[in-house]
């Protein structure tokens, strides 16, 4: 299949979706399965070349690390998006109650037409492609603006995704910052942002004059809780999995760490021992992404030495030898003795930093964590149940895992989203596929109904009529 797009700007390429989309209301289960499976054939013929561009916008990343982080969660959403589709399409039955009988009613699912993707770099195709499969599985047309910090990540998706749809079917718009402004100000029938809580509101603000509908997956500052009850060693190796996965630039990577006061020396110690375990070196491993920008490197560098600057403690983990600057591998840091007004407590790290914060009891954890916004992500660790239990019932996140981190969102029937500044809606299994679907309510009517009896003129009959159904109530 050979692209339609033409040299023109987002506008004309939204308006032959558009014009699609409207053309074709009705998206058959054949139709929406072809489109998936396009997509699922580019993924196992291209993969390792995807890999290969997500590495060159990154200086150092690995192609397992993409594999698993991005082509791997990507191949299980389709896998689980193909088998549970049909049922998904299916109208639902909804009960008639008495004085609305016999007629019937159900919900009709269909398209909602046009939806626009911006996607973030961090996991620049599996963040691309997960919204944009599950928006071809509810039926719909889209437009994908990914990032131009990963330009060639951005670029082989458009050469890819050209090759295999046509322009009104899906297609990929790329620029800098004022090209995702012009695309955030169409008229889609539905936004999906994945990014910044900063750019978010930006985003939400553009879709807001075109009473456009939203999803936005944001970030914020997602908190580990180390019960009493946790063994430091078992908790800090999937910390420092959760953390230093793509280096911290994971939008549910823990942000902070709070534990027992005492315990902050012997968490230093397990978290070292963790990071050497899965990190013998920093500098020149493969395993160890690079910060993505130089930009970004020094905003953390500025963070750490602000923080030291008002009276912090760095604890630098770095096994191996000293990590290099030219490819901006970041040794991972440990921060203690934070100013409460640091901007490290305060602003999404995205980066291997780790303030580590120690509290006196439970209830003092959790009135830290809702004294804040609401995380995107939180992780508690500890064999405690009623400990657990009331952090999962006094705390309101985007999403938990318990004594993991990260995992959650590796489940496919669990709907993945924020909540408050962390953001809204949530995708990922029939929840996505319900975000982006609309569905109508449809009542039919029965010849022998007897609508009827409540028409006017009102008199001694509605009153017997309404005071038998009040009784059934």
């Amino acid at each position: 299949m050979t692209s339609l797009i033409p040299p023109a700007g987002p506008r004309v390429l939204f308006d032959a979706q558009h014009s699609a989309s409207r053309a074709q209301a009705a998206v058959s289960l054949a139709m929406r399965r072809d489109r998936l499976l396009r997509i699922q054939s580019m993924l196992n013929t291209q993969g390792p070349a995807l890999a290969r561009a997500v590495q060159l916008d990154f200086g150092v990343r690995s192609p397992q690390l993409t594999e698993i982080a991005d082509l791997f969660v990507l191949r299980t959403l389709l896998s689980s998006t193909l088998k549970n589709l049909a049922k998904w399409m299916k109208p639902v039955r909804v009960r008639t109650p008495l004085y609305l009988q016999p007629s019937r009613a159900w919900l009709q699912r269909q398209p909602l037409g046009v939806v626009g993707v911006v996607s973030p770099w961090n996991y620049p195709v599996q963040l691309s492609l997960g919204p944009v499969i599950t928006a071809l599985a509810a039926g719909n047309r889209v437009m994908l603006k990914p990032s131009e910090l990963t330009p060639a990540t951005s670029a082989l998706l458009a050469e890819l995704i050209g090759k295999a749809f046509t322009a009104d079917e899906l297609c990929v718009v790329q620029g800098d910052g004022s090209v995702a402004a012009e695309f955030a100000s169409l008229p889609f029938d539905h936004l999906f942002f994945t990014g910044s809580t900063a750019v978010g509101r930006k985003v939400a603000e553009a879709a807001a004059a075109n009473l456009t509908p939203t999803t936005l997956e944001l970030g914020g500052k997602s908190p580990c809780i180390i019960d009493a009850s946790c063994d430091l060693d078992q908790a800090a190796i999937k910390i420092a999995h959760g953390k230093l996965l793509n280096a911290g630039q994971t939008c549910i990577a823990p942000d902070y760490v709070l534990l027992p006061r005492g315990r902050e020396a012997a968490f230093g110690q397990a978290f070292a021992r963790a990071v050497a375990k899965l990190f013998p070196t920093i500098a020149g491993n493969p395993d160890y992404a690079s910060i993505i920008s130089p930009r970004h490197h020094e905003r953390l560098k500025g963070l750490l030495a602000e923080a030291q600057g008002e009276g912090a403690r760095l604890q630098v983990i770095n096994p191996g030898a000293a990590a290099s600057g030219e490819n901006r591998q970041m040794a991972p840091v440990l921060v203690f003795d934070l100013a409460p007004g640091s901007r490290l407590l305060h602003e999404e790290i995205f980066g291997p930093i780790l303030p580590v914060l120690a509290y006196d009891s439970t209830d003092e954890a959790i009135g830290y964590i809702n004294a804040r916004p609401r995380p995107l992500a939180l992780y508690w660790f500890g064999k405690d149940s009623a400990a657990r239990d009331q952090v999962l019932a006094r705390t309101v996140s985007g999403g938990v895992t318990v004594n993991d981190t990260l995992m959650h969102i590796a489940h496919p029937n669990l709907p993945f989203g924020g909540v408050g500044e962390s953001g809204w809606g949530a995708y990922h299994g029939e929840a996505g596929f319900l975000r982006l679907t609309q569905q109508k309510p449809v009542l039919l009517q029965s010849s022998w109904a007897r609508g009827d009896l409540f028409y006017p003129p009102y008199g001694k009959r509605f009153d017997q009529v309404m005071g038998l159904l009040k009784r059934l109530l």
